[in-house]
């Protein structure tokens, strides 16, 4: 069954909103971060990877952000383009902010942390007048991020997506994808979250995540409250993960599809997030069904959480199938689902 289905015909599978970001990557890890002395770039941030994951997979993809007027803004629009993100609405900051950047530690394959500057970054200043109607009509689906509601005036541009989006029928997509920096109070936290979630047609977060954007009105659902809930509003999907447990897609006709991570030799506890969200999207605009769309997804992350990054180690749609068939092949056909 298809629980949300795309207009045809439209320029871009998905436009995200977001941050841009630029990620340091420990060349000497399973230490502390105060140890490390050697690190690997990458670009970063959460829809960004998601962008690059799903180009990688085939998907036309647009973003909307705002980056830093210097080399390091040079590295993730080039970056970008080679992947062929188109970067037409990615535009300069011209207040001197910067690209937040993240520095990650990896004290073991199941044990790491991020520390992340975000202090008057580039991608907070993005502006409403820079959200035009004529991209987001042209585009099957949006995804919001989270963390791009954390200040204004990001989250005014936000919000003016949403609106566009709604007003032609171009889907929702609400990754919740929190991080404590830049955000006030748990109140602001939900109040913003609930604006964008009520309009969402996929939501997809962890549980912490619905806890936080259920703080004022539900602060105590399960699961499957949580799923009636925003089922009640517009939501068609609704996606809990649960870290190593896996993850589970409510769908609006009562029913719920579990999967669980594909057996890995990992190598860090982050990154698994952004391959699992692009390739169940791949999945989605495929016309796949859902536990197809959740298995795509959770080999994705699979592979991410064995690799030393996370944009630059995206699979191609190739890679995702083999890597799926070998798992199935050593492990059983039914290994990542139940």
């Amino acid at each position: 069954m298809q629980y949300v289905t795309f207009e045809k015909d439209r320029k871009f599978d998905l436009i995200l909103v977001g941050r841009i970001a630029i990620d340091f990557n420990p060349l000497d890890y399973f230490k502390p971060l105060s140890e490390s002395q050697q690190y690997r770039k990458y670009l970063g941030g959460s829809p960004a990877n998601v962008a690059v994951g799903l180009a990688r997979l085939g998907k036309k993809v647009g973003f909307i952000g705002k980056v830093s007027d210097d080399q390091f803004g040079d590295y993730v629009t080039d970056f970008f383009a080679k992947e062929g993100i188109d970067v037409s609405r990615v535009v300069r900051a011209k207040g001197g902010e910067k690209l937040g950047l993240t520095f990650t530690e990896i004290l073991s394959p199941s044990d790491s942390s991020i520390l992340m500057y975000r202090d008057g970054v580039a991608d907070l200043m993005l502006d409403p007048s820079e959200v035009d109607e004529e991209y987001i009509a042209s585009s099957k689906a949006l995804l919001i991020s989270g963390t791009a509601l954390a200040q204004s005036p990001s989250r005014e541009a936000c919000l003016k997506a949403m609106q566009l989006a709604e007003k032609n029928n171009t889907k929702i997509i609400f990754d919740i994808d929190y991080r404590a920096y830049n955000w006030k109070s748990k109140d602001e936290i939900a109040v913003y979250y609930t604006a964008v979630a009520e309009h969402a047609d996929i939501i997809m977060g962890s549980r912490e995540e619905y806890d936080l954007t259920q703080a004022i009105f539900a602060p105590d659902m399960n699961d499957e409250q949580t799923a009636e809930y925003w089922f009640g509003k517009r939501a068609k999907i609704v996606i809990i993960k649960h870290g190593k447990k896996g993850s589970t897609a409510h769908t609006c006709d009562g029913k719920k599809y579990n999967i669980k991570p594909f057996p890995v030799e990992a190598f860090k506890s982050f990154g698994g997030g952004d391959g699992y969200g692009s390739a169940f999207m791949y999945g989605m605009f495929e016309g796949k069904d859902i536990m197809d769309c959740l298995e795509l997804g959770s080999a994705s992350a699979s592979m991410l959480v064995s690799a030393h990054g996370c944009s630059e180690f995206m699979p191609t749609v190739e890679e995702l199938e083999k890597f799926i068939a070998e798992e199935k092949k050593q492990f059983g056909d039914m290994i990542a689902r139940g």
